[in-house]
């Protein structure tokens, strides 16, 4: 069994980077700075906004990726999260913006720690009385405490979260965030050479687009670093077999806490960009489907895979939103928005055709980290059965029993 452990270990590699690989990330960055720009100026409104949405979905995969990709917690509550950073931005912000109205451009950026320590202290709050849990169990609590915190909020709890209207309330509203007016008033032009109907300028949309590219690319960043470190060492051990990893000196209850509070910090700032990006926050946005659809996109991306969770994404969020976009713009002949509309609700019953499919026929998901994938999927059936060998099995053909 140690050998097989070695074989997973060096099958998972180190990402050595080419010029292939480079070639690659350069051909990525300028498709995400062109792309909005062109469908903007070509009057295609919907597509940064969707990209938007496309990339608020990855930062979201991102961070569940920690809980369940990294740690192998199933939690099925992690939209709770996404619910308590943007209230908590919202809400504080409010405050802020009233005792001090010359922060208003300002406010966004300084309610990111707020939103970001108020999902991370829930999910500690919730990591901690689940420690003992695993598997199904763990799944049920957390799908219950995602319903809980989305009740509290429709009952307006402590008379601060305005019920089922929403927030910003009436004679409220969300401030612009800095430099938005500013490009909105001064940044305009056209580029002859792509036709005359080419006029780029920018809005709310295209703001928040690149606003969340930056903040993807630094979830990215992190996550990376978690999953090269100690710590992710540590959830790795954890995941295959926690009395193993007990044993070799990993602290399970801490590995546990850290990954609840590090996922939830990122859904947390994906809320409070949302609520501010929508200009409004409502329990609607919070149910226990917008769970599932995350959980379905890391589980069609590939568990604890990046790429995959962008590809997730995009799947999940990009290409319905795409189509309803498409049909409310009129470029679908013959699909009017209300059909669209209808179109897209069928995507339940098609997301969870493709996910038995998924798990009958590539269980790793679409783009799996090397290291799940190996895990999933072994070379041979001699590793296969040494990768499901359970402890009693191991000890029983030592001898100890």
């Amino acid at each position: 069994m140690a050998e097989s452990k070695a074989k997973t270990n060096t099958k998972a590699g180190t990402g050595r980077v080419t010029p292939i690989k480079i070639a690659l990330y350069t051909l990525l960055a300028l498709a995400l700075i062109i792309t909005p720009l062109i469908f903007e100026g070509y009057g295609w409104l919907f597509v940064p906004h969707i990209m938007a949405l496309i990339g608020l979905y990855v930062m979201l995969a991102l961070g569940l990726n920690i809980v369940v990709g990294f740690a192998g917690l199933l939690d099925l509550g992690y939209v709770a999260f996404y619910a308590i950073g943007a209230y908590a931005g919202v809400i504080v912000g409010a405050w802020a913006f009233k005792g001090a109205p010359a922060l208003g451009p300002y406010i966004y950026f300084l309610m990111i720690p707020v939103a970001a320590a108020a999902a991370a202290l829930t999910g500690l709050a919730l990591g901690t009385p689940v420690l003992r849990l695993r598997g199904d169990y763990l799944a049920i609590v957390t799908l219950g405490f995602g319903e809980i915190v989305r009740i509290v909020i429709t009952n307006n709890a402590f008379g601060i979260t305005n019920g089922a209207a929403g927030l910003p309330a009436a004679g409220q509203f969300i401030p612009k965030p800095f430099g938005l007016d500013w490009l909105i008033n001064n940044v305009y032009f056209n580029i002859p050479a792509l036709g005359k109907n080419f006029i780029f300028t920018i809005d709310g949309n295209v703001y928040w687009y690149y606003m969340i590219v930056l903040l993807c690319l630094l979830t990215i960043f992190v996550v990376r670093r978690l999953d090269q470190s100690r710590l992710g060492r540590s959830w790795a051990a954890m995941r295959e077999d926690e009395v193993a990893a007990s044993s070799v000196g990993v602290s399970i209850t801490a590995a546990k806490l850290w990954a609840f509070s590090l996922g939830a910090l990122w859904g947390g700032i994906a809320g409070l960009t949302f609520a501010n990006f929508q200009q409004f926050v409502s329990p609607e946005s919070f149910t226990f489907m917008e769970s599932v659809f995350i959980v379905c996109t890391i589980v069609i991306g590939g568990m604890g895979s990046i790429p995959g969770a962008i590809v997730g994404a995009i799947i999940i969020q990009g290409i319905p939103a795409f189509i309803q976009g498409m049909a409310a713009a009129g470029k679908i002949p013959g699909v009017d928005p209300s059909t669209a509309t209808v179109i897209a609700n069928y995507r339940f019953l098609v997301f969870g055709l493709f996910v038995v499919i998924m798990m009958a026929w590539r269980p790793q998901g679409l783009i799996p980290s090397k290291r799940r994938a190996a895990e999933l999927k072994p070379d041979t059936a001699e590793m296969g059965d040494e990768e499901s060998e359970t402890l009693y099995d191991a000890q029983h053909d030592s001898g100890q029993f």
